[in-house]
């Protein structure tokens, strides 16, 4: 498990492909999209304190649960949110193509960062994550860094703000 700041540079990192498919509006509004499920499969330390059977590491550290929140909450947002930032001009008609893909896409990409990002530092003191349960049930990890090492999680929000940066000034 990482800190806040390696989760969001991790999701940061995963995002910056959007870059070479759309325009610096629709760039930063799926990057936007994505940074909050960027945490999302933490929201286990919360859920556990309303049901205790839930562990840290567990069902929402799975593709499963993210891919499926993210389908779900993308049906609520696609239809609100997207009509809602072209009207203040954030973006242009026409321009993300498939809205539903779009806000599916940017929201499972940052909760998929975020098995990735843990997947790199688990199980030093932290539970391992089982990420493919219920196909594989089987821990995964790779253990690059140590448990929230704060060199690997600055690092990686540094990197991922870097790489955003750069792309930005690219597409001007």
């Amino acid at each position: 498990m990482v800190d806040v700041s390696g989760h969001l540079g991790m999701a940061l990192l995963a995002t910056t492909p959007i870059w070479f498919g759309y325009g610096r509006r629709a760039a930063l509004t799926f990057v936007g999209l994505a940074l909050p499920f960027g945490l999302l499969p933490d929201i286990d330390l919360y859920l556990r304190r309303v049901f205790p059977t839930i562990h840290h590491h567990g069902v929402t550290h799975t593709i499963v649960v993210v891919v499926g929140v993210s389908l779900i909450v993308g049906v609520l947002v696609a239809p609100t949110l997207l009509p809602y930032l072209r009207q203040r001009g954030w973006l242009p008609d026409g321009e993300i193509g498939n809205e539903y893909a779009f806000v599916v896409g940017a929201f499972a990409i940052g909760g998929l960062s975020h098995l990735f990002a843990d997947m790199l530092s688990a199980p030093d003191i932290s539970e391992p994550i089982e990420p493919f349960w219920p196909i594989v049930v089987q821990p995964v990890s790779l253990d690059v860094f140590y448990y929230n090492a704060p060199l690997a999680n600055f690092g990686l929000l540094a990197a991922g703000i870097a790489a955003h940066l750069v792309l930005w000034r690219w597409q001007a």
